[in-house]
């Protein structure tokens, strides 16, 4: 079972997970700080400074002026400005890893297709022969 084991976890996909995971971990915060840092205020300045977090919708509580006090008072909330925030985000990251993973491609080359073996001799043989007697019968 060990054995089996030690085969699983040195398996290259195995191991290219592990390694895309870390990566992974590690460009999140590459990809925060390009939203953060440098796509969100452009894009702040572009819609007004409009701040989605703010917009909620009070089932049951009282009426509150941000979504903090509301929770604060232990107010029920559908906090709908959240969810678009987190839905600009994404749709912000998927994006930028789109641009970068297609740049990221642009720089890969394409293998030329290896051109095709020669035949085995006993194959270029036989059709010699073959052609040899095509000529006698003919």
């Amino acid at each position: 079972m060990l054995g089996e084991f030690r085969e699983f976890i040195s398996r290259g996909n195995v191991v290219d997970l592990a390694v895309g995971v870390i990566i992974g971990a590690a460009f999140t915060a590459i990809v925060n700080s390009l939203v953060n840092d440098i796509i969100m205020p452009p894009l702040g300045l572009l819609i007004g400074g409009i701040d989605f977090s703010n917009f909620f919708l009070t089932l049951k509580g009282g009426n509150f002026p941000s979504v903090d006090a509301a929770k604060a008072a232990g107010a029920v909330t559908v906090n709908y400005g959240l969810f678009f925030n987190a839905l600009i985000r994404f749709l912000i990251v998927a994006f930028a890893i789109f641009i970068i993973v297609k740049q990221i491609n642009r720089f890969h080359r394409k293998e030329e297709a290896a051109p095709p073996p020669p035949p085995p001799a006993e194959q270029v043989l036989l059709t010699e022969i073959r052609d040899l007697l095509k000529q006698r019968t003919v």
